[in-house]
């Protein structure tokens, strides 16, 4: 018993020196990286990766990899080959993800088709071309709720469209109006908005460009995605 005892210890105590011995070999690696870029930019995180001898780098919530001697910065994606699993591209869309819990839907638009059952929330631009064309895409979606975020990052002149819909008297039709009808948003554009909520909100989660869909999972896709993707990410999510 006490053998047993001795040799768990043993096995323990080993577990913890390599613990040990790595997290000082990922901040040694980070802080040799990081002299070797320059303060400009920042590193976020270094990590061993699935290949021995290779860590993973995070500058913001891009992925990069270097040798254990910072020798090499290598932009690319690793793929399991036994299972075809895109590693790079699975940890980058868990970085992307949010928290759908703080979306506050009193600052989005919000329209209601069927039983609503489905959600997703949209963060676009009024002139934004790609954000017309999925608003558009979206008229196809039934059972669904669609949260949509202004932010006016294009241009001064979103700002003030951005500002003339949410403060007409019906949001939600004077959006679909301009978007997809070309009626141009006209009234007054003194109301309390908020714009600067989502140009928060967006600064926070890296949301740079326009249209970027979120669902409830808190999975990001970017652009303007082809409705029969999210009819299959709706589907993953039953």
């Amino acid at each position: 018993m006490n053998k047993l005892l001795s040799t768990i210890a043993l096995f323990c105590s080993l577990i913890l020196s390599i613990e040990m011995v790595n997290a000082q070999s990922e901040q040694q690696i980070r802080s040799e990286l990081q002299k070797k870029i320059g303060s400009n930019t920042k590193i976020k995180s270094v990590s061993l990766s699935p290949i021995p001898g290779v860590y993973e780098v995070l500058v913001g919530n891009d992925i990069f990899y270097t040798d254990v001697n910072s020798k090499y910065l290598i932009q690319g994606e690793i793929i399991e080959i036994a299972t075809g699993k895109n590693i790079t591209e699975q940890k980058q869309a868990d970085l992307n993800r949010i928290k759908w819990s703080e979306l506050n839907p009193a600052n989005a638009l919000k329209v209601v088709r069927g039983n609503g059952s489905r959600q997703l929330a949209v963060f676009s631009d009024p002139n934004c071309g790609y954000c017309k064309r999925l608003d558009k895409s979206l008229q196809q979606l039934d059972n669904v709720t669609i949260f949509t975020y202004l932010i006016p990052i294009l241009s001064p002149d979103s700002t003030q469209k951005s500002k003339q819909i949410w403060c007409s008297a019906d949001s939600q039709k004077t959006y679909i109006d301009w978007m997809i009808n070309g009626v141009i948003p006209s009234g007054k554009s003194d109301c309390t908005t908020p714009l600067d909520k989502n140009m928060a909100f967006a600064k926070t989660y890296g949301i740079t460009g326009t249209p970027t869909i979120f669902f409830t999972d808190g999975s990001r896709f970017p652009g303007a995605v082809q409705i029969s993707d999210i009819e299959k990410k709706f589907s993953s999510l039953k």
